[in-house]
């Protein structure tokens, strides 16, 4: 029976995960849009992990044997009142210490959860910059970062640790003395008289056998806790970021864009960065924007491809705003270039293609033609091919930015969002990025260039 719980418990765990993984994955993916702070990006996947990992374990076997314990008692009480009085007194005070691991453990564990998002926060954050850590003779400060988090978090886990194990083994000493009591007192009913020599062995192993899961409930308790606290942080999540409607498919746009009075601010900030913004612009049509350094450049791009939602004012394709399309179908209408410009772990041709599943080569290609990168493609090790590796770390700042161009153009997309697209381009970087602007414009799409140097505008009017 324990053989076949386990096993339907790992897979109800596995069904959980692969039921709401994806839900938690798209919710990693929105967040950052959605609050101004995200301290450990994967916590949520690392809260799933902790809730199947308690569901394939043995905490849920205790769950599940807990309702007998009454049966149980009560079978005892037939034997004998006193035998049943004996089973409940155990009982009670192996439940007050089971309320006693809640209360005692709830604090520490909730803090060493905050001390383990600081800790991943700050590891992510050192695997990010590590040339520059190193480069700057920083990596002895970051170790002292890095060892006073992982300090705090230990004392977290430390202190749910102890009481854990301190009352687990008051527990155990509790029901091997519990159990000594049933056979003493089985004993005495046998010597007066009041009962046969089978009470007494009955009544031991019906004993054990009700207080068990109290006894196993203890011992799991910092992992229910841990469950607990990863499930109320992933309902939290997913009511936050519910899932997106799908609306009804509407025309892909072939028009204009039209920014109507929008003003925008950073997720989770009142605080608009952006005030009062209209423009229009009909198809073939190019916009420069130039300004200095935090004039809010980036974030009129963030406001126009939809990663930011206007405060006030639209934003709209063909008279439609952007919430009238999905994400996916939305994207396909929108090429953005980010000022920051990062590849995903794959080969050249999965990133220009946006890793579409089935891509058209003969997309991929005309996409690099037409950002004048595909020579440069050719010359890589495995052309198409070549692995960029994580963050595109094998390839040049400025072939990953020319790459990224041809994914902003890959499917010739109505409306492309180019944020200092030169800033890694060499001369002969800009003529192709001045070429690709000019073909957008030539087959009727819509260019806006935020940049820093009027080179980057050459193939624009206004």
């Amino acid at each position: 029976l324990d053989l076949i719980r386990s096993r339907l418990l790992v897979r109800i765990g596995s069904a959980l995960d692969e039921a709401v993984s994806g839900r938690v994955f798209d919710t990693i993916l929105r967040l950052p849009m959605k609050v101004a702070k995200v301290n450990d990006g994967l916590q949520p996947l690392r809260d799933l992990d902790s809730v199947r990992s308690f569901l394939s374990g043995l905490g849920p076997i205790a769950l599940f044997d807990l309702p007998w314990l009454p049966f149980y008692i009560g079978v005892c009480y037939l034997l004998h009142p006193w035998l049943g009085y004996t089973a409940l007194g155990g009982a009670i005070i192996l439940v007050a210490l089971t309320l006693l691991t809640e209360v005692l453990t709830r604090r520490p564990t909730k803090a060493a959860a905050s001390f383990a998002a600081s800790r991943s926060a700050l590891a992510q954050a050192g695997h990010r910059n590590a040339e520059t850590i190193v480069a700057m003779g920083m990596v002895g400060r970051m170790v002292h970062r890095w060892a006073e988090a992982n300090r705090q978090y230990m004392a977290g886990q430390w202190g749910a640790s102890d009481v854990v194990g301190g009352l687990g083994a008051v527990s155990k000493v509790l029901r091997l003395l519990l159990q000594s009591a049933m056979l003493g007192v089985g004993a005495f009913l046998v010597i007066h008289q009041e009962a046969t020599a089978g009470i007494i062995i009955a009544g031991s192993i019906l004993a054990a056998r009700a207080l068990a899961p109290v006894d196993l409930a203890i011992a799991h308790w910092k992992a229910f806790a841990a469950c607990r606290q990863s499930w109320q942080r992933l309902n939290k999540l997913l009511a936050l970021l519910p899932p997106q409607q799908v609306p009804m498919l509407l025309p892909a746009p072939r028009e204009k864009l039209t920014v109507e009075n929008a003003s925008a601010a950073p997720p989770g900030s009142s605080k608009p960065v952006l005030q009062d913004i209209s423009f229009k612009l009909e198809r073939g049509s190019g916009l420069g924007v130039i300004g200095p350094t935090g004039s809010g450049k980036s974030s009129l791009a963030r406001l126009l491809v939809g990663v930011w939602q206007p405060a006030r004012g639209k934003v709209r394709l063909d008279g439609c705003t952007f919430d009238q399309w999905s994400s996916e179908v939305l994207g396909t209408h929108i090429g953005y270039l980010p000022q920051d410009v990062e590849l995903l772990g794959g080969t050249v041709a999965q990133n220009i293609a946006r890793f579409e599943p089935k891509a058209d080569p003969k997309a991929i290609v005309a996409a690099a033609k037409a950002a004048g990168v595909h020579d440069l493609i050719i010359e890589l090790g495995e052309g198409y091919e070549t692995q960029v590796g994580e963050r595109g770390e094998t390839l040049s700042a400025g072939q990953a930015q020319r790459i990224a161009l041809a994914r902003a153009l890959y499917r010739d997309p109505f409306l492309i969002i180019l944020d200092e697209p030169n800033s890694n381009l060499d001369a002969a970087g800009d003529e192709a990025l001045t070429r690709a602007i000019l073909g957008v414009r030539a087959r009727g799409g819509i260019v806006v260039v935020i940049a820093h140097r009027p080179s980057a505008i050459a193939g624009i009017d206004l």
